[in-house]
């Protein structure tokens, strides 16, 4: 419109200035009349009023039809709103008194945290969802292992004492064998809604060790939601504490370590900022010997789920204590048709403790009877229960401990040095090459190269002992891996 107003303005102002001009540059050989300037004077009035009406009428127009007054902005989505509150530095969430130590293979992202508590208050990588107060992060982890090992290992990709074959045992190799895996590469999902309330949060997490046999074979390592203290899904149970693990680049980590993922219902109860309490119902997952005995099994039972509750400290520049225990019922078939049940049971004392300058101490120590199938190394058998040699069932007893530190050299390298050690104690009725004792030990080196970029060298060494005293003999392993985060 204005466009057009201004062209038909100025077309008629042309007009006008035309007959002015045509009536003053008459040539001079034709002299004027009066009656012929007076007619002159009245065209020129006349087109001068024309072109006064117009400008009225165009601007009437214009009044007519100006846009209206622009709506208010569309109110910014919850989402939105908080990633604008991070971007202007703004504290979000509460930082978790638990110190985020950025290992390698990274447990402690997964797990859920009580109160408002996150170990990355400023959301590094989220997206907001529109309009919802949902924030989204997907994350791919690349890892990539280079593996030397002096002799069969039992396992390609991972370090696990418990299959190292027994000398003179068959598969038992002195040799060295190599590899290169990538197994160990994880996809995330992480959904928060920091404004909500609750802490909110759906989590999940996979990566590629389902059949150690084969490269690449998908594994469900987490999926699980929470709200208002509130848990469920597929995730770590009661008696895991994923804040003790040692940051080691063997991905299997040490062979004392609680490891306890399974289907899971838990409420955690927050008496105040430090303590926290989390009770649980969890899946019985259940490992008996049914090779042992006289009569052996043919199958593993439950009656109930297990149950166990955990209590923690937390506090910021300490770090953190817990304190586990659990109740099970296992069960087992015999081939005669004969149903006998255990009762297992075990506590489990774990802490992630900081010593100044970024360093921190990781520590384990674990007892119970029919517990063994939870343990890191004792999960790859079946270790919770085995008939004895009057074919009647019973839970194993179990114990393991684990110390690691770790030593920041500089802002980017550290090391860690971990020991660990499991016991089994048999049945009389169990194989005499059956499980009984392991050692782990690893010491390493990691440079973290880019914000994302991570590279470590690791010496490993283990051990494996039996029942009748036969073992693995010393198992070294050297091991290069590298791990690049898309988001983090």
């Amino acid at each position: 419109m204005n466009t057009l107003a201004q062209t038909s303005r100025r077309a008629a102002r042309g007009l006008l200035a035309a007959a002015a001009v045509g009536a003053l540059a008459l040539p001079a050989a034709r002299a004027q009349t009066p009656e012929e300037f007076r007619q002159l004077k009245t065209l020129v009035e006349s087109l001068k009023k024309t072109v006064e009406a117009q400008d009225a009428r165009i601007k009437e127009l214009e009044g007519a039809k100006e846009s209206p007054p622009a709506p208010a902005a569309i109110a910014t989505s919850p989402s939105q709103k908080t990633i604008d509150a991070v971007a202007a530095g703004q504290t979000v969430g509460t930082p978790s008194p638990v110190v985020f130590r950025g290992a390698l293979n990274d447990q402690q992202e997964a797990a859920s945290r009580p109160l408002d508590f996150t170990l990355d208050p400023k959301y590094q990588g989220f997206i907001p969802v529109p309009n919802t107060p949902a924030l989204i992060k997907l994350n791919a982890k690349p890892h990539l292992d280079i593996i030397t090992d002096n002799k069969a290992p039992g396992s390609r990709h991972r370090f696990v004492p418990a299959l190292f074959p027994l000398e003179g045992s068959e598969g038992y190799d002195e040799g060295q064998y190599s590899t290169v895996s990538a197994n160990a590469t994880q996809i995330r999902v992480d959904v928060r809604a920091p404004d909500l309330g609750g802490n909110f949060r759906f989590y999940y997490q996979n990566d590629f060790f389902g059949d150690d046999a084969k490269d690449m074979r998908y594994r469900l390592q987490h999926l699980y939601g929470q709200f208002h203290g509130f848990k469920a899904g597929f995730t770590y149970g009661i008696w895991e504490d994923p804040d003790s693990w040692p940051d080691t680049v063997d991905y299997e980590g040490p062979n004392a370590v609680i490891f306890s993922r399974r289907p899971v219902a838990q409420y955690t109860q927050s008496w105040n900022k430090n303590w926290h309490t989390t009770y649980g119902i969890e899946k019985p997952d259940v490992y008996v010997d049914l090779d042992s005995g006289p009569n052996a099994g043919v199958a593993q039972i439950t009656r109930v789920p297990d149950i166990g509750l955990n209590t923690r400290y937390e506090q910021e520049g300490f770090g953190h204590l817990q304190f586990s225990a659990t109740l099970r019922d296992i069960g087992a078939r015999d081939w005669l048709g004969n149903e006998d049940f255990v009762t297992g049971w075990g506590f489990n004392a774990s802490a992630g403790l900081d010593v100044g300058d970024g360093d921190s101490v990781q520590a384990l120590l674990v007892y119970g009877e029919g517990v063994g199938g939870m343990g890191n190394d004792t999960s790859f058998l079946n270790s919770d229960a085995a008939y004895n040699a009057q074919g009647e069932l019973e839970a194993l007893p179990y114990w393991s401990a684990h110390i690691g530190f770790t030593h920041h050299w500089s802002e980017v390298a550290r090391s860690t040095f971990t020991y660990g050690y499991v016991n089994l104690d048999n049945s009389d009725g169990q194989a005499p090459t059956f499980y009984h004792t392991s050692t782990y030990a690893s010491a390493n080196l990691v440079w973290q190269i880019r914000r994302r970029l991570s590279l470590g060298i690791e010496g490993l060494y283990g051990i494996q002992e039996a029942q009748n005293g036969v073992d693995s003999g010393d198992h070294l392993r050297f091991q290069v891996g590298m791990v690049y985060s898309l988001f983090d």
